[in-house]
């Protein structure tokens, strides 16, 4: 298993198992992993070409979302009139990361450091360490956001896993609760209900207990997202008439950072560490 660049007009890079199992990535755009293919199965919804016009925000792969998830519902910055308030999902989407491959643990590592462009924004000095290991039908995550400022931190963590579905007909949720927070009406409905509109566009986000799953009927697989506590909230969401849906582990909701509610607030000099997977079972 080894790295290679793919791509230099798009800084894009190779993860390969084997020639049926790899992933690309792309350290420039917000280390976006921007293919999963397992078993030779394309895993990941990706706009390719909206993803080289740079004035547009990217539409697949796995976007990384911090130090917020969502929209703050606050026209100014939170941490004062010094700082620009912050766009949708935070800035590590955004930029440039670093990455290495840990040979021992054939790993894939992604960092973003603060830097002039973060501080901006967010008045601490941190670190946010990706570590993904691919198999052959599973990609594995471990975050770990140090605080390296000497007060304390306060942040939301996310991911966007965009999903190549058949059609939005060959859809079953196979695990959910009762209700949701609709974020679209800004209400609490039934899940059941708002997924059966997944053709006309949702977007939901509901306690997931740690798992969330969905079988496509057309494509013949089941996609289960492992979230363990605090990563345990899920989005998920869909915009016909892409074949698409997301299913988006988040630690906390939109505003949390304003109301405190799971708001992860990291100690000075210290670290948070979240893990997630994705697996693809056949059926």
């Amino acid at each position: 298993m080894e790295i290679q660049l793919i791509d230099n007009r798009s800084s894009t890079y190779l993860l390969k198992q084997d020639s049926n199992n790899y992933i690309r990535f792309c350290p420039k755009r917000g280390g976006l992993i921007t293919h999963w293919v397992s078993k030779s199965e394309s895993i990941l919804y990706f706009d390719e070409s909206r993803f080289l016009d740079y004035s547009k925000s990217v539409r697949g792969g796995i976007p990384i979302l911090f130090p917020i998830c969502g929209m703050l519902n606050c026209k100014e910055s939170i941490f004062g009139n010094n700082f620009y308030p912050m766009h949708q999902h935070g800035f590590a989407r955004d930029l440039e990361w670093e990455f290495y491959f840990c040979e021992k643990n054939k790993s894939l590592s992604l960092f973003l450091i603060d830097n002039s462009r973060t501080r901006k924004y967010y008045p601490f000095q941190f670190q946010l360490q990706i570590n993904i290991l691919l198999g052959n039908s599973s990609l594995n995550f471990e975050i770990l956001i140090q605080n390296n400022s000497d007060k304390q931190m306060p942040v939301n963590f996310g991911m966007h896993p965009y999903f190549n579905i058949s059609n939005y007909s060959n859809i079953k949720f196979l695990n959910y609760p009762i209700n949701c927070q609709n974020q679209i009406t800004n209400t609490i409905d039934c899940t059941s209900s708002v997924l059966g509109n997944l053709s006309n566009g949702i977007d939901i986000l509901m306690y997931s207990m740690g798992e969330v799953s969905f079988s496509d009927f057309g494509y013949k697989r089941n996609v289960i997202l492992r979230n363990p506590c605090p990563f345990d909230l899920s989005v998920i969401w869909t915009d016909p008439p892409r074949k698409m849906i997301c299913v988006e582990p988040w630690t906390s909701p939109r505003d949390s950072l304003i109301d405190g509610f799971r708001r992860i607030i990291i100690p000075p000099l210290n670290f948070k560490k979240l893990s997630a997977s994705i697996e693809i079972h056949t059926i």
